[in-house]
């Protein structure tokens, strides 16, 4: 126990010391960092930390730059390559359009008008034996009758007047055309009989409208 109380003693004594004669000439802040890990360590480290981060953020953003361009360009050659098919297809559209509405104008004139076998079969029936028929022409809205009167000259006016009359009061044939007249009387030249025309009007026919 000796020892411990003698190097107690020591201690006790050096601390009764005295201090040091001469003054502390030491810079502090300009002696060098002598810390086991130095603080311009953590400052670079986040400064190359920081810039790391911005580089990989600007290659991702550069990246998508990138593959939105790429899909850009994917898209246009798409529509380079369906722009051909797409105006064939929309020009043999239009011909098929085209077509239906010629199909139809045909359908509804033909559903629109009556038969012309049934008005001739009805002006067969009726024709005197004077009267003979030689052409018809039918027209949008109108049928034109071309025929000779058989007989003297001198009375194959009235034979036609009186086929007209004939025409007029028919009910079967007044139940297509509204309209019968007497359009041209002419005498052949090489026959001298008498030529008529007489043009039936159809039923339902706009004022204006083409014959």
């Amino acid at each position: 126990m000796l020892p411990f109380l003698k190097k107690k003693s020591e201690a006790a004594a050096a601390a009764a010391l005295p201090p040091a004669w001469h003054p502390n000439f030491r810079n502090f802040e300009r002696l060098p960092d002598t810390k086991v890990v130095r603080t311009a360590f953590f400052i670079n480290g986040i400064a190359v930390l920081v810039a790391v981060m911005m580089l990989l953020w600007c290659a991702y953003q550069e990246y998508n730059l990138f593959d939105l361009r790429r899909q850009i360009s994917a898209a246009q050659a798409q529509i380079d390559r369906d722009q051909k098919p797409s105006a064939e297809m929309i020009a043999l559209h239009k011909q098929f359009q085209a077509a239906a509405a010629r199909v139809t104008e045909v359908d509804t004139f033909i559903k629109s008008k009556p038969l012309m076998s049934a008005s001739l079969l009805r002006l067969a029936e009726i024709l005197p034996g004077n009267i003979a028929l030689d052409g018809f022409d039918f027209r949008n809205v109108t049928t034109t009758i071309q025929g000779t009167v058989r007989g003297a000259p001198d009375q194959a006016s009235g034979y036609a007047s009186s086929y007209l009359q004939l025409l007029k009061a028919d009910p079967v044939l007044a139940e297509t055309y509204e309209e019968i007249t007497l359009v041209n009387l002419s005498r052949n030249p090489q026959t001298g009989r008498l030529l008529f025309e007489i043009s039936l009007k159809l039923k339902g026919t706009p004022k204006g409208a083409k014959k």
